[in-house]
């Protein structure tokens, strides 16, 4: 098959300025990039493998605009291949407060240049800044502008533009479009399948940051609960509470492979209360020591999740087997005295979000305001950067298709809410598998890292679905052995589905065509 090649030069003159609603184009700029190099790690791509980009050449257009009267400056930046397009557009998603035009988006947007794909990335306005010092325009009021940049708008701006870039620079638009994001490129995912269904025919969803006020509650959770507790165990305890629930959990999918795959029975068999003054040597003194009280009534609230003062459910907690001394870190002196490491990042959010105004003398919160900081998150998010409309019949009506996957050990963002919100689109709809499929997998940590195995398999499985209607099924993923370096290979299924291992096929080995999805 022969691709389109550019059929003009890489400059300003080639493009014509973009035709975008609502906005000013203030300038198109270009630059020739020839002999880029990239190594790209699994990790990046989330759902697509490891790849050396060598010697990539194409044209990078960026196209800075504004809203007029809404004083934002958003930059847009297209990356078009200069040879060898393969007539698709791919878009990678933001991760943290980043909505994109960092190196976790320049890598995987290298990567699909080589592979034929023009790729687009917007910065939203709000630059690059994992500590974002835009979230107020001055004492006491919040920059609801960039919210709603960042949490839509832009989003969509930006696929109009690298259309119509595209066009300029090949003669026609793309064939199909792609989105490939977790974390908060999850919920650009998101929103973008949600409010505007033509903008992406295929769309990975990963690990999605849907519910952000909900997200940016639970990630307080842990230095709030041991605070207004007084309850510090240390670091090394919380990891004992996890291998022994990994342990005692492990098997009750029938396979041992150091991985829960049932969060839900193992909820109902795993107590950390029943491993007070369980024995072991703590890592962090080189000691024996008891696992306390306190380890176990933190372990359980950061598995129970967010509770209001008066004890009502407030969100989900993480699942058991999460990292717990990521999810409620403490730092501890050499007389054993504990603090939450979190405690900083807590009370800036709350000076940031209630108080509005960054001094940094806010020392404690009490019950009630944490109440009220909860609520306060979630009347800025709701019209700004949550996405959580269930009703995805536009997307379908479009002809789109997703795929959500999310890690059953995730600690930034708990894989509970990510089944509410897919709970609530089939609910709706009876036939949401036919567009929309969501993969749980179990040891993964947040989009990458952990036990777990990565599904660098699952963009092809999206492409297929898109271009040729072939739906995913089972898709591999291989988990490091617990006996040296040794790997095995497994599957992940849609939901409600599970993998199941056929043990008359054989034993357990580094092969994944002993299991099926049932």
């Amino acid at each position: 098959m022969s691709y389109p090649v550019a059929n003009h030069s890489c400059t300003a003159s080639t493009f014509s300025t973009p035709a975008l609603f609502g906005a000013e184009i203030l300038s198109v700029d270009t630059n020739l990039v020839s002999n880029y190099n990239f190594d790209v790690p699994a990790d990046w791509r989330y759902t697509q493998p490891s790849v050396s980009v060598q010697n990539a050449t194409f044209c990078n257009v960026t196209v800075t605009y504004t809203h007029p009267g809404m004083n934002d400056t958003i930059n847009v930046e297209t990356w078009l291949p200069v040879d060898g397009w393969n007539e698709r557009l791919f878009a990678p998603g933001g991760g943290g407060w980043v909505a994109g035009r960092f190196i976790l988006q320049y890598g995987p947007m290298a990567a699909a240049v080589q592979d034929g794909y023009a790729a687009v990335t917007t910065d939203s306005g709000v630059g690059t800044d994992q500590v974002p010092d835009w979230f107020l325009v001055s004492p006491g009021n919040l920059n609801l502008v960039a919210f709603d940049d960042m949490g839509h708008t832009t989003l969509n701006d930006a696929s109009i533009i690298a259309k119509d870039l595209i066009k300029s620079y090949y003669g026609r638009g793309p064939a199909y479009s792609y989105w490939n994001g977790c974390s908060q490129g999850g919920r650009q995912a998101s929103i973008l399948a949600q409010q505007y269904p033509t903008a992406f025919d295929g769309i990975i969803a990963a690990a999605p940051g849907i519910y952000w006020a909900e997200l940016m509650t639970s990630s307080t959770w842990g230095a709030y609960y041991m605070d207004s507790t007084k309850q510090y165990p240390r670091t090394c305890e919380l990891e004992e509470l996890t291998a022994l629930a990994v342990s005692a959990c492990d098997e009750l999918d029938g396979v041992k492979d150091g991985l829960i795959a049932e969060p839900e029975e193992c909820r109902k068999k795993f107590s950390a209360a029943d491993y007070v003054g369980t024995l072991f040597n703590c890592s962090d003194t080189g000691a024996s020591m008891e696992i306390s009280s306190a380890a176990a009534a933190v372990a359980t609230s950061m598995w129970d999740g967010p509770r209001f003062s008066n004890g009502e459910f407030m969100w989900y907690g993480y699942e058991i087997g999460t990292n717990l001394s990521t999810i409620a870190p403490t730092t501890c002196d050499q007389d054993g005295q504990c603090v939450p490491s979190g405690r900083e990042a807590f009370l800036a959010l709350y000076e940031a979000f209630v108080l509005r105004k960054l001094t940094g003398t806010v020392t404690e919160v009490k019950p009630e305001e944490f109440d009220n900081m909860f609520r306060t998150l979630k009347r800025l998010f709701s019209s700004t950067m949550e996405a959580t409309d269930p009703n995805l019949a536009a997307f379908k009506k479009a002809g789109g298709k997703m795929i959500t996957f999310h890690g059953l050990a995730d600690e930034a963002i708990t894989p509970a809410s990510t089944l509410d919100y897919y709970n609530q689109v089939t609910r709706l709809d009876n036939t949401t598998s036919d567009f929309f499929k969501y993969y749980r997998v179990p040891g993964l940590a947040h989009c990458f890292g952990g036990a777990g195995g990565q599904p660098v398999g699952m963009f092809e499985q999206l492409r297929r679905w898109v271009e040729n209607g072939t739906a995913p099924e089972a898709s591999p993923v291989t988990i490091q052995g617990q006996a040296g370096n040794a790997t095995r290979g497994e599957i992940i299924c849609p939901y409600p589905k599970k993998a199941v291992f056929d043990r008359v096929c054989g034993s357990v080995d580094s092969s994944s065509k002993c299991w099926k999805c049932e």
